[in-house]
């Protein structure tokens, strides 16, 4: 049980830095002379990328675990975690070498806005949840791994099928 403490509280802290330091590179300053010092502008195609291969990631994940194959459940669902989180790095590069988000300049700006901030508040959901799930699963407590993964499982779906989305509707 203490070992769950412990790791509830990393998964909390480390969501709370995760979330922070997105927040703070979209939204802050940056030291002068880093904006435009790298190229990123594939990061953005690339990004969308990796969310669209976690959608089939996780639907196979669901299907895997659903036909009780736990062993490919998991190295699916440790992959779908891995292109998530390389996600995260090369968003966060993104976003340190190019300050503030891009503008929407479409005809649906209500749709737009509607999708986006859905979108960033799941995102910011789903890390802990993720987190979580993961721990639950590497642990081996499957009723607590189960009950968790049916609420994270669509969220997780939502939030990277609206990255895909996102990315189309600015730049597509």
């Amino acid at each position: 049980m203490k070992t769950d403490q412990f790791w509830t509280r990393i998964i909390f802290i480390v969501s709370a830095v995760i979330s922070l330091a997105v927040a703070f590179l979209i939204l802050g300053p940056r030291p002068q002379g880093v904006e435009g010092s790298l190229d990123v502008s594939m990061l953005p195609l690339f990004n969308a990328s990796l969310n669209g291969l976690t959608i089939p990631l996780l639907v196979y994940g669901f299907i895997l675990i659903k036909q009780k194959k736990r062993e490919r459940h998991k190295n699916v669902m440790l992959t779908a975690f891995g292109t998530s989180s390389l996600f995260l790095v090369t968003y966060v590069i993104y976003h340190w070498f190019k300050s503030g988000p891009k503008l929407y300049m479409g005809d649906y700006t209500s749709l737009y806005y509607t999708i986006l901030i859905s979108h960033i508040i799941l995102a910011v959901v789903i890390i802990p949840m993720v987190l979580f799930t993961l721990h639950r699963g590497w642990t081996s407590q499957i009723p607590k791994h189960r009950k968790i993964a049916r609420i994270t499982l669509p969220i997780w779906l939502y939030v990277s099928v609206t990255g895909v989305v996102i990315y189309l509707m600015l730049y597509g």
